[in-house]
Formats: structure tokens, sequence, C-alpha cells
């Protein structure tokens, strides 16, 4: 299942991301159990956790890097180890701090090129694509977390592949960088790439994933598009704002909402949609001067369907 070859040094042929019945033990711990799940091409698909759910160890175990104890995971239909030159299949990026810090950014990624049999023109090609060039003879040594961090995303950019696995790639990152990941990861799923991303931080996350696959001690906990897992954290609302909201709050409670005021001129509305709530002021000549519609927050319904998954809850009772 989604198994196809490369163009000459990667490009967007189509690969899918697969983990059927995976299970990793470290000794007597369960770090992944019994996990599947599918990642396609064209979107991009973020991947949440609590900490120690073991995100960072199933991106392992996709890479080769860690054998699993039972099921399997596979990078366009087979292991990963299985292909020859791995960066013409896929590109990772899992810890930005593990390069050797004398070497310089170009004589890194020249390496990397050179053990893939890939061009070497690849490597100016994805040091201006991270903005990396005017750093490119800097010893790794002396740049900052987010510098590291381009680094990492230009190899695992230099074998132009069809996937592309991200493990919290925002770290360091000052806003431009942010915005600039952003953007990159979307344009990757526009050409049709694989791309699967780990991230702490929902508020990135909510702006850059549109597909979710969600963990918590090894299991799946979710995996659906991101607005359906929103939706799932509770009830949608509509902030209602009218000079007159003391009049229109009774007239909403006897059509069978839920009325919350916020303010002397606001109201947090339940059980009605917009629509609705505009036609009964407008029959009743009531002032709307706002009517917006509230979703519940990527975090807020993370925090809901998680809480139960959490390893180590801080403040738990001793």
């Amino acid at each position: 299942m989604g198994r196809c070859e490369p163009a000459p040094y990667g490009g967007t042929v189509a690969y899918v991301i697969e983990v059927s019945e995976l299970t990793k033990r470290y000794g007597r711990r369960t770090a992944v159990d019994g996990l599947s799940f599918t990642v396609r091409p064209g979107v991009v698909t973020g991947f949440l956790g609590p900490n120690g759910a073991g995100k960072t160890t199933t991106l392992r175990v996709l890479l080769g890097l860690d054998a699993p104890t039972a099921g399997t995971a596979t990078v366009g239909g087979v292991p990963f180890a299985s292909h020859p030159r791995g960066l013409r299949h896929a590109g990772a990026l899992l810890d930005a701090q593990q390069v050797h810090g004398g070497r310089t950014a170009h004589a890194h990624l020249a390496a990397l090129a050179r053990s893939n049999g890939l061009p070497a023109r690849r490597v100016s090609d994805v040091l201006a694509e991270v903005g990396l060039e005017a750093a490119a003879q800097r010893r790794i040594g002396g740049f900052s977390l987010g510098m590291k961090q381009r680094l990492g995303v230009a190899a695992a950019l230099l074998g132009d592949p069809p996937a592309l696995l991200f493990d919290e790639p925002f770290n360091g990152m000052d806003p431009a960088g942010v915005l600039w990941l952003r953007g990159l990861f979307r344009r990757l799923a526009d050409e049709g790439r694989t791309v699967f991303l780990s991230s702490h931080l929902m508020s990135e996350m909510q702006s850059t994933a549109s597909e979710l696959i969600v963990v918590g001690q090894g299991r799946l906990v979710a995996a659906e598009p991101l607005s359906a897992f929103a939706a799932r954290a509770g009830r949608r609302c509509v902030v209602v704002g009218s000079p007159d909201a003391t009049e229109l709050a009774p007239r909403l409670t006897a059509a069978g909402a839920e009325v919350v005021p916020e303010s002397a001129e606001r109201l947090v509305v339940t059980g009605l949609p917009a629509d609705r709530i505009g036609a009964l002021a407008l029959a009743h000549h009531i002032v709307l001067h706002e009517l917006t519609t509230r979703t519940a927050s990527l975090e807020e319904a993370f925090m809901a369907l998680t809480a139960d998954h959490v390893e180590y809850p801080a403040g738990a009772a001793r």
C-alpha cells in the first residue's frame, strides 16, 4: 500500500507513511502499544501527545533508528531501512542538536549529499531554501538553536524526498522563522508530499496542520481532521454583543438557548446558531454589534481528550 519509486533524487511521487499494530518496549517499559495509523500525501499531518506518549519513539522506528518489538512501520510501503540512499525517500529532523559542532554547515550537508548519491548543487539549493547561505562556512557549534533547526530542515530537504518527518521543528525559532516554517510545510504538502509533524506548540499546529494523529501512553487517541478533533472539546458557542443585551438575553433563553453574560453588553450563547440569534434580534428590533461563532481551540480539545493519558501530571496528589 502506498509503495512507489522515487524520482532521480527524490521528487513529488506520493508516499504513504503507515504504522500497523506497532509495539516498542525498552526492557519492562512499553513506549508504544499496538499503535496503528496512516499518514497520506498532500496534507500536513500533526502528531500530538503528552510527554512520554511515544511520539519520538514512533518516529525513530519509522526511520529505522529503533527496531519494533512487534508490528510494522513503513514509508512508501516498505521499512525505511530497505530504502537505498534513504534521503531520496524520506527526510527527517528529529534532534537539531545532534550534529558535529566542528563542521561547517556546508561540509555537513555535503557529506550527507555524497553518502546519498545526491548532486553537489543540492547543498547550495537547500542552504538558500532555509536562509543559511551567509552562514554556510561557519562552524555549526556556534549556531543558535534556531539556526540548527534550519540546518536540520535543510538536511531533510536535501534529497527532495516525497516524505518528510519533523519532531518539534518550531523549537528555538523566532517569529520570522515560525512563519517561514508554516509556509514551507504547507508548500511541501501542496506539492503532493507526505508531511508528518510533531510539536507541543498547539497554536502552531492549529495554524499549520489539517489532519491529526493523537497518541497517549503509546496508544491511539484520535486520527481525524484537526477541525473535527477541536470540535470534540465541547459545544460551539456564539458571542453576542448588543447595547440591549439585557433585553435580548431572556428572549434567547425562551428560544431554548443557554445564556451567560460576559459583560453588560456581551453574552455567550450556546444552543442556538448565529443565524437564528440574528433573526431573533431582528424580529425584536434589537441592535447587534457582534455575532461571532466561537469553537474550541486545539489546545482546549487536546487537554480535554488527553487528560487521562498524561504520564507525569503536575500537581498530582501525593
